[in-house]
């Protein structure tokens, strides 16, 4: 390998996200992933609102059906515009990210813990208002 050679294989393993250097090829590879990805969200999205409203669907399913869109809709974002996917490069990108949903978890889980302790240890609220006469 010529020495020019290693400079070009070792500056796409070597730089930063974003900071990659861009060919006219590359960038309309980027545009178009960025497009397909939109027109999935977009699907996405519209599908949602078409089964919220339509009568198809078996009405009690209505709920399962969107969760499932949601995750879906996560998953076209994380790929096509966070560009998390399974490579070696991604570690980094998808250990930040599972900290920050164990983060969000933390955040939910403690805050319903909290009010469920607080709802359990408060005073009935008519007791409350006869307290205050």
């Amino acid at each position: 390998m010529s020495h020019t050679e290693h400079e070009t294989a070792s500056h796409y393993v070597d730089t930063a996200p974003g900071e990659e250097g861009l060919k006219g090829h590359e960038a309309s590879e980027n545009v178009g992933t960025y497009l397909i990805g939109l027109g999935l969200a977009t699907l996405l999205t519209l599908v949602s609102f078409f089964i919220s409203r339509t009568t198809l669907v078996w009405e009690p399913s209505i709920p399962v059906a969107l969760v499932v869109l949601a995750i879906a809709q996560m998953g076209v974002h994380l790929v096509f515009f966070l560009h998390i996917t399974t490579g070696p490069d991604n570690v980094n990108n998808v250990l930040a990210l599972a900290f920050g949903v164990l983060i969000v978890f933390l955040v939910i889980v403690g805050s319903l813990w909290i009010m469920a302790h607080m709802n359990h240890n408060m005073m009935p609220m008519d007791q409350i208002m006869q307290m205050q006469d």
